[in-house]
């Protein structure tokens, strides 16, 4: 087979520059107007979309013609079986439900309130729980706030007596005076409330008077304080009208000067024997006695 030119007889031996060369020009090859330059070629220049095959379009545009008109090839997928639907469809209530209707609010009302119930009945629960404990632990142990009787048996009786303890004690003043004997407060040194004492009892016939009441009968110490001017004195003792054998002795016992009264005060006692309940003391200035003495206070103590 020799060499040759036997033209441009199908569309892949088309050169689309022919054109530019000699043996192009020389074949009558020219710049494309509609094809590939060479005469009788295919002409492959088409406008978008209007190359067919067969009669049928080729599309460029998914579901368009060349000219925006729709393809008549073309089936959109919710038309097709089992394509996807466009729109939201209402959904249809099961056969027999009944029309359709919202949350079921009477149901969650009556559940809110037996939970309401629930609380407030625990609550009454606790409540009537704890009163009763504390009804339990008054009546079973001792109440911690104290009551009337406990306040009024924790204090310490007005008239003291010896099955406390605490045996009575009497300030001169309070004391019945008779025969001349009278209260003063001149001397300094009383113990008795206001430091008054009792004076003028330097007189036979002067006398002072203690009733005294005790829890049993039994025998006690008498004190007397008084008031000398550093000279010996002593008076007449008396119990539930029965004279002591022995005076009641008012000594100089710690020696202070003569005529020192504010230097003077001291203690004596004596024993006496007293009833279960209500006695009388007396202390006298009698025929014989050496009565020039102050008199402060009188107490009873327990003998021995």
């Amino acid at each position: 087979m020799t060499p040759g030119n036997n033209g441009a007889s199908t569309p892949e031996d088309d050169d689309p520059f022919g054109y530019l060369y000699a043996d192009g020009q020389a074949n009558g090859a020219q710049p494309p107007s509609g094809g590939y330059g060479y005469p009788g070629s295919v002409n492959r220049v088409r406008t978008v979309g209007e190359r067919q095959y067969g009669q049928v379009p080729q599309q460029h545009g998914y579901g368009q013609s060349p000219y925006g008109q729709p393809n008549a090839h073309y089936a959109a997928p919710e038309t097709m079986p089992g394509g996807a639907p466009t729109t939201r469809q209402a959904t249809t209530p099961p056969s027999g439900s009944g029309r359709g209707r919202g949350p079921n609010t009477k149901g969650l009302l009556i559940g809110a309130i037996a939970v309401v119930a629930a609380v407030v009945i625990g609550i009454g629960v606790a409540m009537i729980k704890g009163d009763s404990g504390d009804g339990k632990n008054t009546a079973g142990g001792a109440s911690s706030t104290p009551t009337s009787s406990q306040s009024a048996s924790s204090s310490p009786s007005a008239s003291a007596s010896s099955s406390t303890g605490q045996l009575p004690k009497i300030d001169a003043k309070a004391l019945r005076l008779e025969g001349g004997a009278t209260t003063a407060s001149d001397v300094k040194g009383a113990k008795a409330d206001g430091g008054v004492y009792v004076a003028g009892f330097n007189q036979v016939g002067a006398k002072v008077t203690w009733t005294v009441d005790v829890d049993k009968a039994a025998g006690y110490r008498l004190y007397v304080r008084y008031d000398i001017p550093g000279v010996d004195a002593n008076a007449t003792l008396t119990v539930n009208g029965t004279a002591n054998s022995q005076p009641l002795n008012m000594k100089n016992f710690s020696g202070q000067p003569q005529g020192d009264w504010e230097k003077g005060w001291q203690t004596t006692w004596a024993l006496v024997n007293l009833n279960k309940g209500t006695n009388t003391i007396e202390v006298g200035c009698n025929a014989g006695n050496q009565c020039n003495a102050y008199l402060d206070q009188f107490y009873l103590t327990a003998n021995g």
